[in-house]
Protein backbone atom coordinates (compact mmCIF):
# COMPACT_ATOMS: atom_id res chain seq x y z
CA UNK A 1 0.00 0.00 0.00
CA UNK A 2 2.50 2.23 0.88
CA UNK A 3 4.05 1.78 -2.26
CA UNK A 4 1.28 3.10 -4.32
CA UNK A 5 0.90 6.00 -1.99
CA UNK A 6 4.57 6.82 -2.30
CA UNK A 7 3.88 6.23 -6.59
CA UNK A 8 1.12 8.41 -6.75
CA UNK A 9 2.43 11.32 -4.47
CA UNK A 10 5.57 11.76 -6.57
CA UNK A 11 3.74 11.84 -9.75
CA UNK A 12 0.92 14.48 -8.44
CA UNK A 13 3.92 16.84 -6.75
CA UNK A 14 6.18 16.24 -10.08
CA UNK A 15 3.17 17.40 -12.26
CA UNK A 16 1.87 19.70 -10.29
CA UNK A 17 5.32 22.07 -10.48
CA UNK A 18 5.02 22.45 -13.89
CA UNK A 19 1.27 23.95 -14.37
CA UNK A 20 2.70 27.22 -13.52
CA UNK A 21 4.95 27.02 -16.09
CA UNK A 22 2.62 25.53 -18.66
CA UNK A 23 -0.29 27.75 -18.13
CA UNK A 24 2.09 31.03 -18.79
CA UNK A 25 3.11 29.52 -21.84
CA UNK A 26 0.19 29.10 -23.32
CA UNK A 27 -1.08 32.19 -21.83
CA UNK A 28 1.70 34.19 -23.89
CA UNK A 29 1.23 32.16 -27.03
CA UNK A 30 -2.53 32.97 -26.97
CA UNK A 31 -2.13 36.38 -26.37
CA UNK A 32 0.67 36.65 -29.25
CA UNK A 33 -1.63 34.96 -31.70
CA UNK A 34 -4.73 36.47 -30.31
CA UNK A 35 -3.35 39.96 -30.32
CA UNK A 36 0.69 40.73 -31.65
CA UNK A 37 -0.52 40.36 -35.05
CA UNK A 38 2.63 39.96 -38.16
CA UNK A 39 4.79 42.78 -36.50
CA UNK A 40 5.18 40.89 -32.96
CA UNK A 41 5.73 37.45 -35.33
CA UNK A 42 8.85 39.45 -37.62
CA UNK A 43 10.06 40.50 -33.69
CA UNK A 44 10.51 37.35 -32.33
CA UNK A 45 12.02 35.96 -35.77
CA UNK A 46 14.53 38.27 -35.48
CA UNK A 47 15.20 37.61 -31.95
CA UNK A 48 15.35 34.26 -32.51
CA UNK A 49 18.20 34.17 -33.64
CA UNK A 50 19.97 34.60 -30.43
CA UNK A 51 17.65 31.90 -29.33
CA UNK A 52 20.40 29.10 -28.20
CA UNK A 53 22.20 31.61 -26.10
CA UNK A 54 19.08 32.58 -24.14
CA UNK A 55 17.59 28.87 -24.53
CA UNK A 56 21.30 27.85 -23.03
CA UNK A 57 20.78 30.49 -20.01
CA UNK A 58 17.47 29.59 -18.94
CA UNK A 59 17.49 26.06 -19.01
CA UNK A 60 20.59 25.64 -16.40
CA UNK A 61 17.83 27.35 -13.76
CA UNK A 62 16.94 24.26 -11.69
CA UNK A 63 14.28 22.00 -12.45
CA UNK A 64 12.90 20.57 -15.68
CA UNK A 65 9.82 23.83 -16.10
CA UNK A 66 11.95 25.75 -18.83
CA UNK A 67 12.76 22.33 -21.03
CA UNK A 68 8.24 21.91 -20.52
CA UNK A 69 7.84 25.63 -21.94
CA UNK A 70 10.29 25.40 -24.58
CA UNK A 71 8.92 22.22 -25.83
CA UNK A 72 5.34 23.74 -26.23
CA UNK A 73 7.10 26.83 -27.90
CA UNK A 74 8.87 24.61 -30.18
CA UNK A 75 5.29 22.56 -30.92
CA UNK A 76 4.20 26.23 -31.72
CA UNK A 77 6.98 27.25 -34.04
CA UNK A 78 7.22 29.91 -31.66
CA UNK A 79 11.54 28.81 -31.08
CA UNK A 80 13.70 27.01 -33.33
CA UNK A 81 15.40 23.45 -32.77
CA UNK A 82 18.92 24.56 -32.01
CA UNK A 83 16.63 26.87 -29.63
CA UNK A 84 15.43 23.89 -27.86
CA UNK A 85 18.33 21.60 -27.62
CA UNK A 86 20.56 24.25 -26.25
CA UNK A 87 17.46 24.28 -23.23
CA UNK A 88 17.51 20.31 -23.22
CA UNK A 89 21.11 20.41 -22.74
CA UNK A 90 21.60 22.55 -20.22
CA UNK A 91 18.59 21.51 -18.06
CA UNK A 92 20.25 21.12 -14.40
CA UNK A 93 16.65 19.48 -13.57
CA UNK A 94 16.99 18.14 -9.76
CA UNK A 95 20.61 17.48 -10.05
CA UNK A 96 21.55 20.96 -8.47
CA UNK A 97 18.94 20.35 -5.52
CA UNK A 98 20.93 16.74 -5.16
CA UNK A 99 24.43 18.61 -5.19
CA UNK A 100 23.53 21.38 -2.59
CA UNK A 101 21.66 18.43 -0.18
CA UNK A 102 25.12 16.64 -0.28
CA UNK A 103 27.09 19.97 0.32
CA UNK A 104 29.17 19.67 -2.78
CA UNK A 105 31.75 21.64 -3.60
CA UNK A 106 30.24 25.25 -4.97
CA UNK A 107 33.00 25.38 -7.42
CA UNK A 108 32.31 21.89 -8.69
CA UNK A 109 28.37 22.62 -9.22
CA UNK A 110 29.62 25.92 -10.71
CA UNK A 111 31.64 24.28 -13.40
CA UNK A 112 29.54 20.95 -14.06
CA UNK A 113 26.70 23.99 -14.67
CA UNK A 114 28.91 25.66 -17.25
CA UNK A 115 30.05 23.09 -19.26
CA UNK A 116 26.22 21.91 -19.16
CA UNK A 117 25.38 25.77 -20.68
CA UNK A 118 28.22 25.76 -22.89
CA UNK A 119 27.81 22.81 -24.65
CA UNK A 120 23.96 24.05 -25.05
CA UNK A 121 25.20 27.05 -26.69
CA UNK A 122 26.91 26.02 -28.90
CA UNK A 123 25.05 22.95 -29.99
CA UNK A 124 22.31 24.77 -30.81
CA UNK A 125 23.55 26.90 -32.70
CA UNK A 126 25.52 24.64 -34.90
CA UNK A 127 22.03 22.89 -35.23
CA UNK A 128 20.38 25.90 -36.61
CA UNK A 129 23.66 27.05 -38.53
CA UNK A 130 23.58 23.50 -40.14
CA UNK A 131 19.33 23.03 -40.53
CA UNK A 132 20.08 26.33 -42.31
CA UNK A 133 22.74 25.61 -44.74
CA UNK A 134 21.74 21.96 -45.89
CA UNK A 135 17.69 22.96 -45.96
CA UNK A 136 17.73 26.78 -45.80
CA UNK A 137 16.00 26.83 -42.68
CA UNK A 138 15.41 30.00 -41.16
CA UNK A 139 14.27 30.72 -37.98
CA UNK A 140 10.53 29.31 -37.50
CA UNK A 141 7.21 31.19 -38.16
CA UNK A 142 4.96 30.89 -35.69
CA UNK A 143 2.12 28.31 -36.05
CA UNK A 144 0.48 28.51 -32.99
CA UNK A 145 -3.21 28.18 -34.22
CA UNK A 146 -2.26 24.40 -35.31
CA UNK A 147 -2.09 23.71 -31.16
CA UNK A 148 -5.40 25.46 -31.02
CA UNK A 149 -6.76 23.24 -33.65
CA UNK A 150 -5.96 20.57 -32.67
CA UNK A 151 -6.53 20.71 -29.04
CA UNK A 152 -9.83 22.72 -29.51
CA UNK A 153 -9.53 24.91 -26.91
CA UNK A 154 -12.11 27.13 -28.58
CA UNK A 155 -10.17 30.55 -29.16
CA UNK A 156 -10.82 30.64 -32.72
CA UNK A 157 -14.22 30.71 -31.58
CA UNK A 158 -14.18 33.54 -29.77
CA UNK A 159 -13.08 32.26 -26.36
CA UNK A 160 -10.54 33.89 -23.82
CA UNK A 161 -7.22 33.63 -23.87
CA UNK A 162 -7.11 32.52 -20.04
CA UNK A 163 -9.78 30.37 -21.14
CA UNK A 164 -7.86 29.07 -24.02
CA UNK A 165 -4.73 28.63 -22.28
CA UNK A 166 -6.38 26.72 -19.16
CA UNK A 167 -7.86 24.23 -21.65
CA UNK A 168 -4.49 23.42 -23.15
CA UNK A 169 -2.44 23.39 -19.87
CA UNK A 170 -5.20 20.93 -18.21
CA UNK A 171 -5.03 18.57 -20.84
CA UNK A 172 -1.51 18.80 -21.29
CA UNK A 173 -0.91 18.53 -17.43
CA UNK A 174 -3.37 15.36 -17.81
CA UNK A 175 -1.30 13.16 -20.29
CA UNK A 176 1.81 14.09 -18.11
CA UNK A 177 0.64 12.62 -15.03
CA UNK A 178 -0.80 9.49 -16.40
CA UNK A 179 2.60 8.72 -17.98
CA UNK A 180 4.63 10.11 -15.01
CA UNK A 181 2.87 7.54 -12.84
CA UNK A 182 3.71 4.95 -14.64
CA UNK A 183 7.04 6.02 -15.08
CA UNK A 184 7.40 6.41 -10.88
CA UNK A 185 6.19 3.11 -10.80
CA UNK A 186 8.70 1.34 -12.86
CA UNK A 187 11.80 3.25 -11.64
CA UNK A 188 10.37 3.21 -7.97
CA UNK A 189 10.42 -0.89 -8.64
CA UNK A 190 13.15 -1.34 -10.33
CA UNK A 191 15.41 0.85 -7.56
CA UNK A 192 18.59 2.63 -8.12
CA UNK A 193 20.99 -0.44 -6.64
CA UNK A 194 20.13 -2.56 -10.18
CA UNK A 195 21.30 0.38 -12.36
CA UNK A 196 24.01 0.97 -9.95
CA UNK A 197 25.06 -2.64 -10.29
CA UNK A 198 24.67 -3.01 -14.04
CA UNK A 199 27.10 0.30 -14.48
CA UNK A 200 29.71 -0.74 -12.14
CA UNK A 201 30.00 -4.52 -13.55
CA UNK A 202 29.90 -2.46 -17.03
CA UNK A 203 32.06 0.51 -17.06
CA UNK A 204 32.80 0.39 -20.41
CA UNK A 205 29.24 0.85 -21.26
CA UNK A 206 28.24 3.30 -18.36
CA UNK A 207 28.44 6.32 -20.86
CA UNK A 208 25.99 4.76 -23.32
CA UNK A 209 23.97 3.02 -20.16
CA UNK A 210 23.85 6.59 -18.26
CA UNK A 211 22.82 8.92 -21.34
CA UNK A 212 19.66 6.07 -21.91
CA UNK A 213 18.66 6.63 -18.36
CA UNK A 214 19.03 10.39 -18.68
CA UNK A 215 16.54 10.25 -21.57
CA UNK A 216 13.95 8.83 -19.22
CA UNK A 217 11.19 11.55 -19.07
CA UNK A 218 11.28 12.63 -15.70
CA UNK A 219 12.89 14.13 -12.96
CA UNK A 220 14.22 11.04 -11.30
CA UNK A 221 16.43 10.00 -14.15
CA UNK A 222 18.76 13.43 -12.76
CA UNK A 223 18.46 12.34 -9.37
CA UNK A 224 19.84 8.89 -10.05
CA UNK A 225 22.76 9.97 -12.49
CA UNK A 226 23.53 12.98 -9.99
CA UNK A 227 23.19 10.39 -6.65
CA UNK A 228 25.12 7.73 -8.29
CA UNK A 229 28.19 9.75 -9.32
CA UNK A 230 28.24 11.32 -5.64
CA UNK A 231 28.51 8.04 -4.59
CA UNK A 232 32.00 7.51 -7.07
CA UNK A 233 30.00 4.80 -8.91
CA UNK A 234 29.45 6.69 -11.80
CA UNK A 235 32.56 8.33 -13.31
CA UNK A 236 32.43 12.31 -14.36
CA UNK A 237 32.04 11.74 -18.18
CA UNK A 238 29.31 8.94 -17.41
CA UNK A 239 27.89 11.52 -15.47
CA UNK A 240 27.61 14.43 -17.77
CA UNK A 241 26.56 12.03 -20.56
CA UNK A 242 23.54 11.32 -18.79
CA UNK A 243 22.75 14.69 -17.21
CA UNK A 244 23.27 16.14 -20.64
CA UNK A 245 20.11 14.32 -22.22
CA UNK A 246 18.28 14.82 -19.05
CA UNK A 247 15.62 17.08 -20.14
CA UNK A 248 13.04 15.59 -17.70
CA UNK A 249 9.21 16.25 -18.54
CA UNK A 250 10.80 18.38 -21.20
CA UNK A 251 10.79 15.09 -23.39
CA UNK A 252 7.24 14.10 -22.15
CA UNK A 253 5.41 17.44 -23.31
CA UNK A 254 7.55 17.24 -26.60
CA UNK A 255 5.88 14.16 -27.65
CA UNK A 256 2.56 15.24 -26.18
CA UNK A 257 2.50 18.54 -28.20
CA UNK A 258 4.45 18.24 -31.55
CA UNK A 259 2.64 15.64 -33.33
CA UNK A 260 4.97 15.16 -35.44
CA UNK A 261 6.82 11.70 -34.41
CA UNK A 262 9.91 11.40 -36.60
CA UNK A 263 11.23 14.89 -35.84
CA UNK A 264 10.46 13.93 -32.14
CA UNK A 265 12.66 10.73 -32.64
CA UNK A 266 15.09 12.73 -34.34
CA UNK A 267 15.35 15.32 -31.72
CA UNK A 268 15.79 12.57 -28.90
CA UNK A 269 18.34 10.61 -30.96
CA UNK A 270 20.08 14.18 -31.32
CA UNK A 271 20.31 14.58 -28.00
CA UNK A 272 21.28 10.66 -27.23
CA UNK A 273 24.09 10.86 -29.51
CA UNK A 274 25.50 14.13 -28.42
CA UNK A 275 25.11 12.87 -24.47
CA UNK A 276 27.51 10.42 -25.72
CA UNK A 277 29.83 12.36 -27.27
CA UNK A 278 30.57 14.48 -24.98
CA UNK A 279 30.53 11.83 -22.10
CA UNK A 280 33.82 9.98 -24.06
CA UNK A 281 35.01 12.85 -24.53
CA UNK A 282 35.12 13.69 -20.81
CA UNK A 283 35.92 10.49 -19.99
CA UNK A 284 38.85 10.14 -22.73
CA UNK A 285 40.43 13.54 -21.65
CA UNK A 286 40.07 12.49 -17.84
CA UNK A 287 38.21 15.52 -17.49
CA UNK A 288 36.87 15.85 -13.60
CA UNK A 289 35.84 18.42 -11.28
Amino acid sequence: MDFFVDVISDAFFDTLRLIPFLFVTYWAMEALERHAGSKAEEAIQRADYLGPLVGGLLGAVPQCGFSAAASTLYAGRVISVGTLLAVFLSTSDEMLPIFIAEQAPVSSMLEIIGYKILIGIVVGFSADGILHVARHIGVPTPHIHELCERDHCGCEEGGSVLGSATIHTLQVTGFIFLVTLILDGIITYVGMDAFASFVSSQPVLSVFASALVGLIPNCAASVIITQLYLEGVLGFGAMMAGLLVAAGIGLLVLMRTNRHVKENLAIIITLYIIGIAFGLAFQALGVSV
